[in-house]
């Protein structure tokens, strides 16, 4: 939760980030638009107060007839280049000449010019106070933006906390249906009918459609293989009476065994689905009940013992799952096989090509070899060691070895209670 709070690429900080930046938007727009219209008004402020001076400064020139002390008087070459522009533009109906002076260092000068004779009447209006307001403004504007994103940005982290408990109550129910729960559901809390309501519905109809279609396969699992082994049991015996040892003998014989294997694995396999099989343990020296399997398999497996623990465990199962992993190890790898014994880690490992980079990422699927001939395996091997590692209570993992080949482990735990 504090991970997702400090993280900046969470939710809650990009719904703030654009609240952020809709509200600098919204400030900027009025900002300009009141920084315009003030500065415009300060404009024609300074305008009027130079009119009415040069005003006051003209009846006062015509009743003496001497320069008036507001004022100066003078030829228009004297005049600044701008404002002698706009007097020659003047017409007189006009009458007057206006110039806003910004030229440093003589910035925020209104001017006013009126001919009088042949000569020249201005007067100068200081427009410093009109700026230092627009200046003033421009920083209470700034700064009641700074207080608002203040209080925004907050308030929006905060207001998004509905939808992110939302989306991480979907992603852990979403999880949890990865991990094989299929019966997890995000449900439709509170009234809300938004995307995520229908995001969640989705994903529990999804969650549901799955849930039967596999329960459909594991029954038709179990279905088929209940059916099948009556008329293996026929076969077996018929086989059993076929005369002689010929080719045509030996090979029905074969398939036969083979057949049955299959039969048998698929009960199992139905079996643990169904959830059906429970370990029956007992406190078993690891090194030996391993290293006895290794053996009867008569497989040429190389087992070596470091330290090997006692573990309370199914001995049955464990030998399933260890059979399971040499039988693959050999039939998919390469020689050397090596099974080591560490503590109650059991690993096998063989000097092939490692494990497929899809039984890595998802694990193995029943019925899906990587072998390059179909007729090696059917896949079931190591989907039952993973099945009877659950059962047991223990972890199976599959990696590859860093120079070449694969490492199946089996971590069992040393004080496993009874199912």
């Amino acid at each position: 939760m504090a991970k997702d709070i400090l993280d900046p690429r969470a939710l809650r900080w990009k719904i703030a980030a654009l609240a952020a930046a809709a509200c600098c938007a919204v400030a900027v727009v009025i900002g300009l638009l009141v920084h315009d219209a003030t500065a415009q008004h300060g404009h024609r402020a300074g305008e009027d107060r130079s009119v009415t001076q040069l005003r006051a400064a003209e009846q006062e020139f015509a009743r003496t007839g001497q320069r008036p002390a507001a004022a100066d008087l003078g030829p228009a070459d004297e005049l600044p280049e701008p404002l002698r522009a706009k007097l020659g533009d003047v017409r007189p109906s006009d009458g007057y000449a206006l110039w806003y002076d910004q030229r440093p260092p003589n910035w925020y000068w209104m001017w006013a010019a009126v001919r009088v004779g042949d000569q020249v009447l201005t007067v100068r209006t200081d427009m410093s106070a009109e700026v230092r307001s627009l200046q003033l403004l421009d920083r209470s504007i700034v700064k009641a933006v700074l207080a608002a994103l203040a209080v925004v940005v907050p308030l929006a982290a905060l207001a998004t906390e509905p939808i992110n408990r939302r989306l991480r109550h979907g992603s852990r129910t979403a999880r949890r249906i990865a991990d094989g729960d299929l019966d997890a559901r995000i449900g439709r809390p509170g009234r809300a009918r938004d995307e995520i309501t229908e995001m969640s519905a989705a994903v529990d109809d999804m969650a549901g459609a799955l849930q039967r279609r596999l329960e459909s396969e594991k029954r038709f699992t179990a279905d088929v293989a209940h059916e099948l082994r009556t008329p293996l049991m026929g076969l077996v015996t018929a086989a059993g009476l076929l005369p002689g040892d010929d080719e045509a003998a030996s090979l029905v014989r074969t398939q036969v065994h083979t057949l049955r294997g299959l039969i048998e694995d698929l009960l199992e396999i139905s079996r643990l689905d169904a959830g059906a099989e429970r370990a029956h343990r007992d406190t078993v020296p690891l090194g030996e009940l391993v290293a006895d399997v290794v053996r009867r398999s008569g497989s040429g497996t190389t087992v070596r013992l470091d330290a090997p623990g006692v573990v309370r465990t199914d001995p049955r199962r464990v030998e399933r799952v260890v059979t399971n992993l040499v039988t693959n190890a050999h039939r998919h790898g390469a020689a050397p096989v090596e099974v080591v014994v560490a503590g109650t880690r059991v690993t096998v490992r063989d000097h092939g090509p490692g494990f497929p980079a899809d039984l890595l990422a998802h694990g193995p699927q029943r019925f899906r070899t990587e072998s390059t001939e179909r007729g090696h395996g059917h896949g079931l091997g190591l989907t039952i060691a993973l099945g009877q590692a659950e059962v047991l209570g223990a972890r199976l993992t599959f990696t590859n070895a860093p120079g070449g080949g694969a490492v199946a482990s089996l971590e069992l735990s040393p004080d496993a209670q009874d199912s």
